[in-house]
């Protein structure tokens, strides 16, 4: 199973590779990635005030790239997972109990882009902070073990059901030691089979990934690069939809080439 990675573009907006790597069952998905110089990155959590599309939200915005953020809880999508803007709490419903201790948050503060174990990062984190998960990779290896080190089956009761389990349209942000890559794939399809967690971990680690982190994933996966939507989002029973699922947060990238 092999990924082909972009080269990081240095002119007015990232690389962006569309590859269908070989499952080990034989089966194929379009994986989408967008590779960002961290040289020149910018990397902003925004909470959407209604409910929108990641395409049409950055076609109101001007907001060239970016890739949908954490998970959210239906009618209103309000934010599923600890959310910080600019060093201040965002109203959120909290993971439940221990949960939220040690599911995975990527944090853009002072010191750069970082993706970590909510424990390993400050209690009262300056920048911008959301939480999603589970941690993909960690010091260059996959982090999927096997076992339910973030309660995402023990917690399913929060979710539409266990995101642990089979193949899926999935997001994910990585980060390599001279980039950070938003990646997608496509599912639902009988030419998408989509991905488990486990094997999105794995292709990441094959593009150099040292650590990486899952972001919310099913309908609402979404890619945005040039203000152009990436991947091809669809509903559970293989519905296409055009411009994705209305979402709650979003993770911009503004890039200095």
């Amino acid at each position: 199973m092999r990924a082909i990675a972009p080269t990081p573009s240095t002119a007015a907006g990232p690389a962006v590779a569309t590859t269908r790597p070989l499952l080990d069952d034989g089966a194929r998905t379009s994986l989408h990635v967008a590779a960002f110089p961290l040289a020149g990155l910018t990397l902003g959590v925004r909470r959407l005030e209604q409910p929108e599309t990641l395409v049409r939200w950055c076609r109101a915005e001007r907001v060239e790239h970016a890739i949908v953020g954490g998970f959210f809880v239906r009618p209103h999508n309000a934010p599923l997972g600890e959310l910080r803007i600019d060093g201040r709490a965002v109203k959120h419903v909290p993971f439940t109990a221990p949960w939220g201790a040690v599911r995975a948050c990527v944090h853009r503060g002072a010191g750069g882009v970082r993706i970590a174990a909510r424990h390993d990062l400050p209690a009262v984190p300056d920048g911008d902070l959301l939480q999603a998960g589970p941690l993909l990779v960690r010091d260059g290896r996959s982090a999927i073990t096997g076992t339910d080190d973030e309660g995402f089956t023990a917690g399913a009761a929060q979710f539409d059901s266990d995101i642990t389990e089979g193949r899926h349209p999935r997001s994910a942000l990585a980060l390599t030691p001279t980039s950070l890559l938003a990646v997608t794939c496509d599912g639902r399809h009988e030419d998408e089979a989509g991905l488990t967690l486990g094997e999105l971990a794995d292709l990441l680690v094959g593009l150099g990934a040292t650590s990486a982190m899952n972001l919310d994933g099913g309908g609402s996966t979404a890619l945005v690069c040039g203000g152009r939507l990436v991947n091809h989002p669809r509903e559970q029973h293989g519905i296409e939809l055009l411009d994705g699922r209305p979402i709650s947060t979003a993770l911009v990238l503004a890039y200095a080439g």
